[in-house]
C-alpha cells in the first residue's frame, strides 16, 4: 500500500508522460540541419496544440490546419454579454489523475475548482429522481438502502473481477511489472465482453435484483449513470475506474478553452532555433491554415497537405489529430500512407453521441433553502427523465450562475438531435418542473441558451470513441503507430494522435499522452533523439508496450 496519488499511468502502457514532459533536459533535440523542418498538424485541438508546442520548442516549424474552431472539443462558449461565464460544450470535468494534462494547465497558470458531481461537497446536494420518486441527499447516507447496496455491489464486482485494489496500488506505486502482471490477463479475459456482462455476471450483482442493475445504469455513482456505456468493452470502463478518471474532477474558471488558446499564444522558452517571443501563433502568421482536404506522398518522400482553398505545401512530417473517420470521409488521404490493417482500425472506431444544453441564470439561486424543509431549492439532479443529468455552476454570489439543464448520451442524445435549442430548453424545463414543482426556474433564466450535439458536428461526428468488445486490437494498432522503425517507407512520417487514438477516450489526458507519443515519433523520424537522462515513450515501448493479442 502506498500514499502516492493515483495517476493515469497505464495500465496498457505504463510510461511517465508527466515526468517526461516536465524534465529539465527536455523531450529531445533535433539535428541542427532539421531546425525549421515543417511539420503539418491536422487539427488544432488539445492534442494538436501540445504536439505543435513541443515540436516548436525543439526547433521544428509546426503548421496547424483547422477546419472548425481552435481548441477542438475543449470548447468554452461565452454567454452573450457576460464576463467569463461560459458553457463547456466539450470537456468540462478533468480528473486530477490526468497529470500530463495538468502539467500544461499549471504551466499556463489556469485556475480550477472542484466539479459539482453528484454526492460531492462541490454539489452541495443531489436529487435522484427515478420512476417518479424523488430522493434528496447531501451524502450517500441520506439515500435509501437500495442505492448504498448498488454502490457496494459495484465495488465488490471490481474487486472480485479485476483485482481492483491491487491494480490501483500498483498504479499508485508506478510498479510497471506489477501493473502488467494484473492488467494483461484482464485484457485477455475481457476484450470481447461488455460492461453490462461484467456487472450482470458478477457474484455481487447476482445476489441482488434487476432493479439494482437498473438503478446502477440510470444514476450510478460518482459522475452519474452508466447505462450508455453498457455495450462498451469492459476494458474501457476498467481503465476509467482504476485511474480515477471518474472521481476527484475539476472544472476551469473562465473555461477550459483557455488551455489550447494559451498554448497557441505561449512563447517558446527552449532557446532552440527560434528567436525570443516565437509562438505557434507567430509561426502560423496569426491563425491556423484552413482545414486539410488532401494528404499525399511526394516523389522525394515528403508529405504534401492541401487546404480547403487549394494551397498545397510539402512537409517533412504530418501529425493527424483529427477524428479518425475524417481521414476517409473529409480528407483525401492517399491509401498507401497507412496499412490496410490500420485503415480497418480507423474506420471501425465507434463514436459515442452526446448532447448538452445550458442556460445562464441571474444568480446561484439553488443555494437558497426551502423554509419548510431546510433543503436547497434545487440540486444536482440525476433522473430517468429526458434531462438525465443536470449540473449547477456557481460563479460567485455577484455573478450569474450556469445550469447544464441536460447532459445526455447515445439514445437520449439522439432524442435531442433534430430539435432547435428553444425546444430542448422547453423539454428540459418540463422535466425538471416535475422534480421541483415549487421552483419557478424559468424566472431565473437570462440571455440565450447554448446547446451542442457532437454527432451533428461535421468535424467530430460524435463526442468521443467508445470501444466495443473486440476492439482492443484496433486500439493497439492506432496507439502503437508512432513506433515506425519497422514500417515500410511509404507509411513513415505521418503520425496519429488525439484522445480517440489513446486508451482513455474522452479524457484530455489521452489527447496529451498521444500528442507526446507523436512528438517522439516526429523527433526520431527527423533524426533526433531523447536525452539519455530522459528517455521517451519510444525507448520504453519495447519493454512496457501494450499486450499484443495477435490476429
Amino acid at each position: 500500500m502506498t500514499d502516492a496519488p493515483v495517476t493515469i499511468f497505464g495500465p496498457d502502457f505504463p510510461f511517465e508522460f508527466d515526468d517526461w514532459a516536465k524534465h529539465p533536459s527536455g523531450l529531445g533535440r533535433l539535428p541542427a540541419e532539421k531546425h525549421g523542418a515543417k511539420v503539418a498538424i491536422i487539427g488544432a485541438g488539445l492534442s494538436g496544440l501540445v504536439a505543435g508546442y513541443e515540436l516548436m520548442r525543439m526547433g521544428a516549424h509546426p503548421i496547424l490546419f483547422e477546419s472548425g474552431q481552435l481548441g477542438g472539443r475543449l470548447r468554452s462558449q461565452p454567454f452573450e454579454g457576460a464576463d467569463d461565464i461560459v458553457a463547456e460544450l466539450g470537456g468540462m470535468r478533468f480528473p486530477v489523475s490526468g497529470t500530463g494534462f495538468y502539467h500544461y494547465a499549471d504551466m499556463l497558470g489556469l485556475e480550477s475548482r472542484p466539479f459539482p458531481n453528484p454526492l460531492t461537497p462541490a454539489s452541495g446536494s443531489t436529487v435522484i429522481d427515478l420512476e417518479g420518486e424523488t430522493h434528496y441527499a447531501e451524502s450517500l447516507a441520506d439515500l435509501p438502502d437500495l442505492f448504498r447496496e448498488v454502490a457496494a455491489a459495484y465495488d465488490a464486482a471490481l474487486e472480485e473481477g479485476a483485482n481492483f485494489t491491487a491494480l490501483k496500488d500498483a498504479i499508485k506505486a508506478r510498479d510497471k511489472a506489477r501493473i502488467k502482471e494484473i492488467w494483461d490477463p484482464l485484457v485477455r479475459d475481457w476484450d470481447e465482453r461488455t460492461f453490462y456482462d461484467f456487472v450482470a455476471s458478477s457474484p455481487a450483482f447476482q445476489k441482488l435484483s434487476f432493479r439494482h442493475r437498473e438503478v446502477f445504469g440510470q444514476v450510478g455513482f460518482g459522475t452519474g449513470g452508466w447505462d450508455s456505456d453498457f455495450p462498451n468493452s469492459m476494458l474501457e470502463i476498467l481503465r476509467v475506474n482504476v485511474t480515477d478518471c471518474d472521481s476527484h474532477q475539476r472544472f476551469f474558471v473562465g473555461g477550459v478553452e483557455r488551455l489550447p488558446q494559451g498554448l497557441w499564444r505561449r512563447a517558446s522558452d527552449s532557446g532552440i532555433h527560434w528567436p525570443a517571443g516565437t509562438s505557434l501563433q507567430s509561426l502560423n502568421a496569426g491563425a491556423p491554415r484552413p482545414g486539410a482536404t488532401r494528404i499525399r506522398r511526394l516523389a522525394d518522400g515528403k508529405l504534401a497537405v492541401t487546404d480547403r482553398w487549394g494551397r498545397e505545401e510539402a512537409f517533412d512530417a504530418v501529425v493527424a489529430t483529427c477524428q479518425s473517420w475524417l481521414l476517409t470521409t473529409a480528407i483525401e488521404t492517399e491509401e498507401r500512407l497507412f496499412s490496410q490493417k490500420l485503415w480497418m482500425a480507423l474506420d471501425r472506431t465507434r463514436y459515442m453521441q452526446s448532447s448538452k444544453t445550458f442556460v445562464m441564470v441571474d444568480r446561484p439561486f439553488w443555494n437558497d433553502r426551502d423554509p419548510e424543509t431546510g433543503r436547497q431549492v434545487m440540486s444536482m439532479t440525476l433522473t430517468d427523465r429526458l434531462t438525465r443529468g443536470t449540473y449547477l455552476f456557481d460563479n460567485g454570489p455577484d455573478k450569474p450562475g450556469v445550469i447544464c439543464l441536460t447532459y445526455s448520451w447515445m439514445s437520449d442524445a439522439l432524442k435531442m438531435l433534430p430539435l432547435p435549442v428553444e425546444r430542448r430548453v422547453e423539454l428540459a424545463l418540463s422535466a425538471l418542473e416535475k422534480v421541483y414543482p415549487k421552483l419557478d426556474l424559468p424566472s431565473h433564466i437570462i440571455g440565450d441558451p447554448i446547446t451542442v450535439s457532437w454527432e451533428d458536428d461535421p468535424n467530430f461526428l460524435g463526442a468521443f470513441k467508445g470501444a466495443l468488445p473486440g476492439h482492443y486490437r484496433y486500439n493497439h494498432r492506432m496507439y502503437g503507430h508512432f513506433m515506425q522503425r519497422d514500417l515500410p517507407p511509404d507509411e513513415r512520417g505521418i503520425f496519429l494522435a488525439g484522445d480517440d487514438i489513446s486508451w482513455t477516450p474522452a479524457w484530455a489526458e489521452g489527447a496529451v499522452q498521444t500528442a507526446l507519443n507523436a512528438v517522439w515519433g516526429v523527433m526520431t523520424h527527423l533524426g533526433g533523439e531523447a536525452p539519455k537522462d530522459n528517455p521517451g515513450p519510444g525507448e520504453a515501448y519495447p519493454d512496457w508496450g501494450p499486450l499484443d493479442l495477435g490476429e
